[in-house]
């Protein structure tokens, strides 16, 4: 899996896109919560196919506040939202983001 710093200058659009060819996924994480870092290091152990955009809340919370607005998913932190054929398919918070839900919810 790869990873990338997911930043207000990219596209929502772009992200569904890319979603039709490959997996992407949008993980909420703050940066001062316990639970959010052992997330984020439990999905760098994961061999999933797809792509991970990790949002930082504290320094992007309007973006955030997109994604929830645009998904109709409620804002959690840490929050892991699924995009796949160009829709968010799935998501998860807190201890459910894990490498197994990610698998279990696209066919790779």
């Amino acid at each position: 899996m790869e990873f990338f710093d997911l930043r207000p200058e990219h596209s929502l659009e772009s992200l569904e896109a890319k979603s039709k060819e490959k997996t992407q996924l949008i993980l909420k994480h703050s940066t001062r919560c316990i639970v959010s870092s052992m997330a984020l290091r439990g999905l760098h152990q994961c061999d999933a196919d797809a792509d991970c955009w990790v949002l930082d809340l504290l320094s992007h919370r309007e973006l955030s506040n997109e994604i929830a607005r645009r998904y109709n998913i409620v804002h959690q932190s840490p929050q892991i939202i699924i995009l796949h054929n160009g829709k968010a398919q799935s998501h998860a918070s807190h201890e459910g983001i894990t490498c197994e839900f990610i698998k279990s919810t696209y066919a790779e």
